[in-house]
């Protein structure tokens, strides 16, 4: 499969369905990261010793009956990287790798393997809502596929070796993308990362650590690796989101029985922004999406299908504008451009559906 497959503006087939609380709870992931015996890790290695090591896992994937789609990261133009990013298929530092690095997709997009990152291997499962031991167990499937063909660098005291010490253990990241816009408006998020803190949780922006928050989106994930088993970590991390989910399900009630119209005119402000704009920045994009969002599912706004809005989170980022455009744009560029794409998504779409209850046209 060619990369034009993995570039499109449209939401993995894999978001279209619809998890547990997916009203709260966008998306699970989880993230093994491994290391191969007898190398040195990619901080230190030689070029010989990367390229051997996308060698053997390019290898062992094409022994293995699941199909995927490598690419080789140096290939890539940097627009192409910057787009696998914004989709979270690779990490802004595996983008930045010149030498030796690849990434291996499912076509889905439900999978992805970077190659060469910070440890040998980063294996990555993402699922729709809320659901950390299934997507956990299809990672660990992968991951026993792929070490019964690659002895991992593995220590019995201390678990599977890592580049970071705080992978060590189990190399296990479990995470989940969370809308909390309620939380937010309410001035609740800086005590809610306090609390998770002192849980050996961690709150970060959509792209993960030293990345902003954009539309109320949180990355909530665990931080200890060490000293529990997969499915304790897993377990904790539910625990904490389901706290999260009932806290801000009682904070959008509130919001809603206290100041009905100040919101109901907050939702369809933001829409008839969306709708209209000429000129919009991604941040101004991603907070309209979130209050539109938010009035979805609280069923203000009931023309609007979750899947659009999805989209359009996608079709925003400065990657993708670019990607439609065909060329390389100034920052006010795309304000321009982004605004008409979303014009073009919500407004035709939205008349598409009603019409013919389906959607078939494609920014």
């Amino acid at each position: 499969m060619n990369i034009e497959h993995f570039l499109k503006g449209k939401a993995p087939s894999w978001m279209k369905e619809h998890g547990e609380n997916s009203d709260i709870v966008i998306s699970t992931r989880i993230r093994l990261a491994r290391n191969l015996k007898g190398f040195r890790y990619p901080l230190i290695f030689s070029d010989e010793e990367a390229k051997k090591v996308d060698d053997l896992v390019t290898q062992a994937f094409s022994q293995m009956q699941n199909v995927f789609s490598h690419f080789t990261i140096k290939d890539m133009p940097v627009l192409q990287r910057h787009i696998l990013v914004e989709k979270h298929l690779i990490s802004p530092l595996l983008a930045k790798k010149e030498k030796y690095s690849s990434v291996l997709l499912s076509k889905d997009e439900s999978i992805s393997v970077m190659v060469n990152e910070e440890d040998h291997l980063r294996i990555q499962c993402l699922s729709p809502g809320l659901q950390l031991i299934e997507t956990y167990e299809m990672a660990n499937k992968l991951d026993s596929q792929i070490e019964r063909l690659l002895p991992y660098a593995y220590n019995d005291t201390f678990g599977y070796l890592t580049s970071c010490p705080t992978n060590v253990g189990t190399g296990l990241r479990a995470s989940v993308m969370m809308h909390l816009p309620a939380l937010s408006m309410t001035k609740q998020i800086k005590v809610l990362t306090q609390m998770l803190a002192r849980f050996g949780m961690v709150v970060r922006g959509i792209y993960g650590e030293g990345s902003e928050n954009l539309g109320n989106m949180y990355q909530i994930s665990n931080q200890v690796t060490l000293g529990k088993s997969e499915y304790e970590i897993i377990d904790d991390l539910q625990t904490v989101v389901l706290q999260i989910v009932e806290q801000e399900r009682n904070a959008r009630q509130n919001l809603l029985k206290q100041s009905p119209i100040a919101l109901e005119d907050r939702f369809y402000s933001s829409l008839g922004t969306l709708k209209n704009a000429r000129i919009i920045t991604s941040e101004e994009a991603s907070t309209c999406l979130s209050n539109v969002r938010l009035g979805v599912d609280l069923g203000v706004i009931k023309e609007i299908p979750i899947d659009i809005l999805n989209e359009c989170m996608i079709l925003i980022r400065p990657g993708f504008v670019q990607q439609y455009a065909g060329t390389t744009l100034e920052p006010s560029e795309r304000d321009v451009y982004r605004a008409k794409l979303i014009r073009q998504k919500l407004n035709f779409e939205n008349s598409n559906l009603k019409k013919k209850g389906e959607e078939k046209y494609d920014v």
